[in-house]
């Protein structure tokens, strides 16, 4: 009897035990949730203060191999810091005047421009006309006569410059004093976490993600720096060789939207695309600086870049896309800048906070005849996961003596605390 009467009692507890696991992880995701909207929220409002101290730090991971260069010659850290900056202030007066002289000519033309091109899409005059039928035939079905009323203000545009001036004006002097002060205290920032750690571990991992951030921000930057002037030039000279007026200004402005992958190069088709149908005659020379440019931006990213960044610093193109899509929602251009290296130091720190296995057996399986690609890939993981599985097998003693040895590599850069 007592057996017939607990029976009943165990699934009852079960059900509760489980429905107390299911809230619990419910709680945890509504926080995970909130949390990660607070953040968006938070990076939205402050935009004014924190898009430019990110890019400081960014440019500042850059430049960062420069100050320690000048440093080992016995230039203080408050000089050097000063030296990066005016090179910066340098680089983007060059690049101004790269873009001034040019630009005031077509914004000169622009109305000649703005006429041809009205002249060329007027051929799409009969393909609207059948839109417009459409809409009205729409209306008319729901019930609508109303149309859209557009007013425009005059002087809006003065107005919305003269308000966004000084807004403009405090994000760059936001930005070059984060920059000075960021290389200037770089390295005490570094010892000032390492301090933080409490165990000799935690400082060891800390110390290998400001190691590889510096090394992969600062590698990548420069890298692509470089390829972006190659392509800038490459781009002058295609355009100065089929004949395009302005050709150093169209190689200025590739150099610059190349920072930002994918949406740049749409950017520069697109504006290439509008040029050729405001000055040029003929399909063919108004799709020839695109072509071109489409064809030196495909050297660059499947030859070029693959070769000078390596494939180790590949992201997924997916993960990309997606970073750039955010960032530009965040804090429009600058956030196109910042989304590729806030990327890289996202992968380095959680690489070295969660480190986990490479799915890479030992031996790795062979690929025959009839194996595709994705078979073998397919086939190298279950090995790897069986691998894995024996490995864990082993006595927990042996495996907690391994988990609190160091992480293998080189010595941390930085000073540990005394003990």
């Amino acid at each position: 009897m007592a057996r017939a009467v607990r029976s009943p009692a165990a699934p009852q507890d079960l059900n509760q035990s489980q429905f107390e696991r299911v809230i619990g992880n419910a709680s945890k995701i509504a926080m995970v949730f909130i949390g990660f909207f607070a953040l968006l929220v938070a990076l939205k409002v402050g935009q004014v203060f924190l898009a430019p101290v990110t890019l400081a730090i960014v440019i500042g991971l850059m430049f960062g191999p420069v100050a320690d260069r000048v440093e080992r010659f016995g230039v203080p850290p408050a000089l050097s810091a000063g030296i990066v900056v005016l090179m910066l202030i340098a680089v983007i007066a060059g690049g101004v005047t790269l873009f001034a002289v040019p630009l005031s000519e077509w914004v000169a033309r622009a109305p000649l421009i703005w006429a041809k091109l009205q002249q060329q899409l007027a051929t799409l005059q009969g393909p609207m006309e059948a839109v417009t039928a459409f809409q009205a035939q729409i209306s008319s079905i729901f019930g609508s006569n109303n149309a859209m009323a557009v007013t425009v203000e005059d002087g809006g545009q003065v107005i919305g410059v003269a308000l966004l001036a000084p807004a403009i004006l405090a994000q760059v002097l936001i930005f070059l004093a984060s920059l000075y002060f960021f290389v200037a205290t770089r390295d005490h920032i570094r010892i000032s976490v390492l301090s933080l750690c409490v165990s000799r571990r935690v400082r060891w991992r800390t110390a290998h993600i400001f190691r590889d951030v510096e090394a992969k921000v600062s590698r990548f930057l420069l890298s692509i720096t470089f390829i972006n002037v190659c392509v800038g030039c490459a781009v002058s000279l295609a355009m100065w060789a089929i004949g395009m007026p302005s050709p150093i200004l169209w190689g200025a402005m590739a150099a610059v939207l190349n920072y930002i992958p994918y949406v740049g190069q749409g950017v520069m088709v697109l504006v290439l695309l509008a040029i050729g149908l405001g000055t040029q005659t003929g399909l063919e020379n108004i799709l020839l600086p695109v072509g071109c440019y489409v064809a030196i931006n495909f050297v660059e990213g499947q030859i070029v870049t693959p070769h000078f960044i390596g494939r180790t610093m590949t992201l997924n193109p997916f993960i990309i896309f997606l970073s750039i899509t955010f960032w530009l929602w965040a804090w429009g251009p600058v956030g196109g800048l910042v989304a590729v290296p806030t990327l890289l130091i996202a992968t380095s720190i959680l690489s070295h906070a969660l480190p986990s296995k490479p799915m890479v057996p030992s031996r790795p399986v062979r690929r025959t005849r009839n194996m595709s690609a994705r078979e073998e890939l397919l086939a190298n993981t279950a090995k790897a996961i069986r691998e894995q599985a024996e490995e864990a097998k082993e006595p927990a003693g042996k495996r907690k003596e391994e988990r609190l040895q160091p992480p293998e590599g080189t010595a941390p850069s930085g000073i540990e605390p005394a003990a």
